[in-house]
């Protein structure tokens, strides 16, 4: 059976991640900071499924994600890196805690538990899927630390391509647009517009569901020719 781990797995596109690939007969590791939360979520989930509790701002607890999952399961097949934090705010308002809270969570957590990870998924010729986001693709207003850090995430999606082809593991990503999560939810409530406000701006008349992020995130974790791509789940939003 193969494994596949899901960091940010207890919400959002994370969570509908591990949904999904439990409904494919996976092994799952979820990967969250908040037992409490993933007891709240399990119910949800069925299949084969354990949590692993870390912060992958932590490069040791990045470390322990590998780890804890090889002594579960015995392997890793797929990794979807969908921890990741939003933090709006001019540039002259941010600050250098947020800057690093968004940069170590996004980007040195997106790294680190990838690096973990590649020894594991070369044995098994596995996957990995990145979470980036229609803001690392284009400029966004206000929000010009978290565009930088999915911007980054865009490249090292690009770079670790090339560097692990030869291995045969595949390096993908996926950039959604605005999705009804938890996280844009807040993002709406702090700035007092409503998800019809932000609908407005899509082609498609409406914004994503975590569902719709986490079919394209299977879609790439199982297309065995498509590496190095980043696709746009955005309802033509970039378009």
């Amino acid at each position: 059976m193969k494994t596949a781990i899901i960091t940010g797995g207890t919400s959002g596109i994370g969570l509908a991640a591990a949904k999904i690939f439990l409904t494919h007969g996976y092994n799952c590791a979820v990967v969250g900071r908040s037992r409490a939360r993933f007891e709240q979520i399990k119910p949800e989930l069925g299949g084969n499924v354990e949590f692993i509790s870390a912060d992958v701002r932590r490069v040791e607890d990045c470390d322990k994600i590998i780890s804890r999952t090889v002594e579960h399961f015995g392997g890793v097949d797929v990794l979807v890196n969908s921890a990741g934090i939003y933090r709006e705010g001019a540039i002259v308002d941010t600050d250098a805690a947020t800057f690093d809270d968004i940069f170590s969570t996004n980007v040195k957590g997106t790294f680190f538990v990838t690096r973990a990870a590649v020894g594991e998924l070369i044995k098994r010729r596995g996957a990995i899927v990145n979470v980036a986001s229609d803001a690392g693709l284009k400029g966004n207003y206000f929000c010009a630390a978290y565009s930088a850090s999915k911007g980054a995430v865009v490249a090292l999606t690009r770079s670790l391509a090339l560097e692990l082809a030869s291995f045969t593991v595949r390096v993908n990503c996926v950039a959604p647009g605005d999705i009804l999560t938890p996280l844009t939810l807040n993002q709406l409530k702090a700035s007092g517009d409503t998800v019809e406000d932000l609908a407005r701006v899509y082609p498609l008349g409406r914004i994503g569901t975590p569902d719709e992020a986490a079919e394209a995130i299977y879609f790439l974790a199982t297309a065995n020719f498509i590496t190095g791509a980043i696709l746009s789940v955005d309802g033509g939003l970039t378009a």
